[in-house]
């Protein structure tokens, strides 16, 4: 099983004299359908982080109890959603980017630094570093992720209740087996990305 996330970071962070560190992360990136949602947490350090993981490795009902009580205690949260429209117009890069960005920004209490999932950003002269796989090493970015994901899963069950035929609910627009023959029997929803595959270019399945 993979090490629980840790705050060794935050805590070098805090030492330097940065007070409130954000973690981000995002979710959605690879969706077939529906938006990107990146999101954005500064927590206390008097955190109790049990329970917090990259949201990936956590049941619906886990992360949605971890929502409540992240954004409860949170020193401050905030989200940026990018509609797959804007996805198609900028690119997957462009939009992934500009989500965590915006994220950072919408925080109502601002960043002294940050700490992001992998990708290289700019926020002012905000200081900020990217950790591979920082869902899993870092709590703040662990629980930037689930408050994404939370989010994002709920705004695809909006969109399963428009079209209830592709089963956005199950598989929240991830390529599955299921959701590639939704499309080859419906053909493509309002929410499709028209620049990803299977909806331009040869149909392919992820598990």
């Amino acid at each position: 099983m993979t090490p629980a996330p840790h705050t060794r970071e935050e805590k070098r962070l805090h030492k330097l004299g940065h007070k409130h560190v954000a973690g981000l992360d995002e979710v959605g990136k690879g969706s077939w359908a529906g938006p990107l949602v990146a999101a954005a947490v500064i927590l206390p350090p008097t955190f109790n982080a049990k329970g917090i993981r990259d949201s990936k490795q956590l049941t619906a009902k886990a992360r949605e109890k971890l929502f409540v009580r992240i954004t409860k205690e949170a020193v401050a949260w905030a989200v940026h959603v990018v509609e797959h429209v804007d996805i198609d117009l900028r690119g997957i890069q462009n939009a992934n980017t500009t989500a965590l960005i915006n994220s950072a920004k919408k925080l109502h209490v601002p960043a002294d630094a940050l700490l992001v999932d992998a990708v290289h950003i700019r926020v002012g002269r905000t200081p900020t570093k990217a950790i591979i796989k920082g869902d899993q090493k870092s709590v703040s970015i662990a629980a930037a992720s689930i408050v994404a994901k939370v989010i994002r899963d709920e705004l695809m069950n909006g969109h399963h209740r428009l079209y209830p035929k592709y089963g956005f609910n199950k598989h929240k627009g991830y390529g599955t087996a299921q959701h590639l023959a939704a499309i080859k029997k419906h053909g493509l929803s309002p929410i499709h990305r028209r620049t990803f595959r299977p909806m331009s270019g040869k149909p392919k399945t992820t598990r």
